[in-house]
């Protein structure tokens, strides 16, 4: 769901006020800088050069990203996709221009007017009766069309000083979590640490967006640009003084958050995911390191970043490149970082954690801790699990970065809710239950290495693959899961257009005898769901993974009611075990 301004604006204005409203900050000058560009195209000829020194005196109302959603004299923003459509960016062209003040376009328009069908809609060379062609109809739309290659890099903060023009308001500083795994989890506690400690806090991420304990559901991780900046701006209207929010790879590689006042920036890890979208592991972790270069987020002050992880060093060259303050933290107790958890005492109630600091070394390498000067505080979490430590850490160091002492932050930690969906126990009389997010081999390996320390009997585990995603992660994912655990179901998870049973086929390529022998087949995931509360025993630990917060199972574009915990909570019931 997009969340509006609560007092959105009205009353029309120009480009060319923008500007001049916001010529004392970084805004103006950011836009100011993009727009002239808008008249210096070379290929421009006579006629479109007067409409594009016009363009900045057209009065508008709002900009908007989605044609559908376009209302008489709003301004167009015609983006390209992730896979160019022609026809459909033609539709949007055509269906914008009958009501829009003006377009603004990503996408060379004399080009996407002249062909049927291209790969890219960058660089395209049209022969000269094309060209005309395309120009006598740019000419005769409604409205002026103009070119702007490199809108992504000021739209955030165009759209922002549209929102600031008639009602200023101060926004929240910004938090922003990056990593396959842990922002949503990280997110939320840098949230709850600074509402606790006395800050009016927000989120912003897959399991939704809003205040805390108020969070209207998200259909994306990080929404397009116009979302991103009217709900920063509906934020600050309700007096928030800090938002927390996820960084997607997609969001950072397609600027959406630009223009965000980002001042921490996290990262979590890497592992094997949206490789359906990025070519390698390479260009996803160069995605995530946009978060950490001050040329893309100029309020950056803090970088935090597990050094653990085997992607970290991008992250640190990025950070150090932009001057930022470099804190580190880790879980291995014999190197160096600046937050490393050098005691960890697991319990079914969750951890107790001796945490060290070192704030005076800097410089994240993987030195002996020996002879360095340290400080000890003794942490007790409610969280369950390993790695939930290591999101608790780069949450407490969010909030030193923010000002925060870090003895007023352990003395609220005990109050710490874990986010819904991520390694979230359902009550039941015997055994043990959870319900988690995990969905990549990395993030299920670490889930299960987690709860193996707490097992007494066998731990269980639940689990499939999406349709529609990467195709390659299903076998990996599957040994994963029978590497960690004892008894593994596999079953649906959000098939989409794929048939259940051909992912599942997929999830079983490389399986040994020994392992099927321990693995349970079920498509219907209700029904594995059943099996696992019917067969585990009153020492035995189950955890159901790959859908945590997701309330719905999309099948074939459609998305059914379909809840794990609910379902779960009712097939406890049913065995009695509630």
């Amino acid at each position: 769901m997009t969340l509006s301004p609560s007092s959105p604006s009205n009353t029309p204005v120009t480009l060319q006020q923008l500007v001049e409203s916001n010529s004392s900050n970084r805004h103006g000058a950011v836009i100011e800088q993009g727009l002239p560009k808008l008249s210096t195209q070379k290929t421009l000829t006579e006629s479109d050069s007067k409409q594009v020194n016009s363009v900045a005196n057209i009065p508008f109302q709002q900009f908007r990203l989605d044609s559908r959603q376009l209302e008489p004299n709003d301004v167009f923003v015609l983006l390209k996709s992730h896979l160019p459509n022609c026809q459909k960016s033609r539709d949007n062209l055509y269906q914008a221009a009958e009501n829009a003040a003006f377009i603004l376009s990503e996408i060379d328009p004399t080009a996407l007017l002249s062909v049927t069908s291209v790969s890219n809609h960058a660089d395209i060379t049209l022969p000269n009766d094309s060209t005309s062609k395309a120009q006598q109809h740019l000419a005769a739309l409604p409205c002026p069309v103009l070119y702007v290659p490199n809108i992504r890099d000021f739209l955030g903060m165009l759209i922002q000083a549209r929102l600031q023009y008639q009602q200023p308001v101060t926004l929240p500083t910004v938090v922003a979590v990056t990593g396959t795994n842990g922002k949503t989890t990280i997110s939320q506690l840098v949230a709850q640490l600074t509402q606790l400690t006395g800050m009016s806090s927000a989120v912003m991420g897959t399991a939704g967006n809003g205040r805390l304990g108020a969070l209207v559901q998200a259909s994306h991780t990080t929404g397009d640009a116009l979302a991103v900046q009217q709900f920063l701006y509906q934020m600050g209207t309700e007096n928030a003084q800090l938002l927390a929010l996820e960084a997607s790879s997609h969001g950072l590689d397609q600027q959406r958050l630009q223009g965000m006042p980002v001042s921490v920036a996290i990262y979590t890890n890497l592992s094997r995911d949206h490789l359906d979208y990025h070519a390698d592991m390479a260009e996803y972790a160069a995605a995530k390191a946009r978060l950490f270069d001050k040329a893309h987020f100029p309020a950056l002050t803090h970088a935090i970043i597990n050094i653990d992880d085997e992607h970290s060093q991008i992250m640190l060259d990025t950070a150090n490149a932009s001057d930022l303050t470099v804190w580190t933290y880790r879980l291995e107790p014999s190197k160096s970082a600046t937050f490393v958890a050098a005691e960890i005492k697991p319990s079914l109630q969750g951890v107790e954690i001796t945490l060290r600091t070192d704030f005076g070394n800097t410089d994240a390498g993987n030195a002996d801790i020996k002879n360095k000067e340290t400080n000890s505080i003794t942490i007790v979490s409610p969280l369950l699990g390993r790695f939930n430590v290591a999101n608790l850490l780069a949450a407490m160091a969010a909030a030193v970065a923010l000002g925060i002492s870090l003895e007023r932050i352990a003395a609220v930690v005990p109050q710490l809710q874990g986010a819904v969906g991520r390694m979230q126990r359902v009550p039941s009389n015997d055994g043990c239950f959870i319900v988690d997010y995990a969905h990549t081999p990395d993030a299920l390996s670490q889930v299960l290495a987690s709860l193996k320390t707490h097992c007494k009997g066998q731990l269980w585990a639940v689990f499939g693959c999406g349709g529609d995603r990467d195709a390659g992660k299903r076998p990996l994912m599957a040994q994963a899961g029978l590497a960690g655990a004892d008894q593994v179901i596999l079953t649906a998870d959000n098939p989409r257009t794929e048939d259940p049973e051909v992912i599942l086929q997929d999830m079983q390529v490389g399986m040994t005898s020994e392992q099927y022998q321990r693995t349970h087949i079920e498509p219907a995931r209700q029904t594995a769901i059943e099996y696992a509360v019917s067969q585990a025993a009153a020492d035995d630990i189950v955890v159901i993974a790959g859908k945590g917060h997701e309330t719905y199972q999309e099948i074939n574009h459609v998305r059914y009611d379909f809840d794990d915990s609910v379902i779960l909570q009712n097939a406890l019931r049913q065995a009695g075990r509630v």
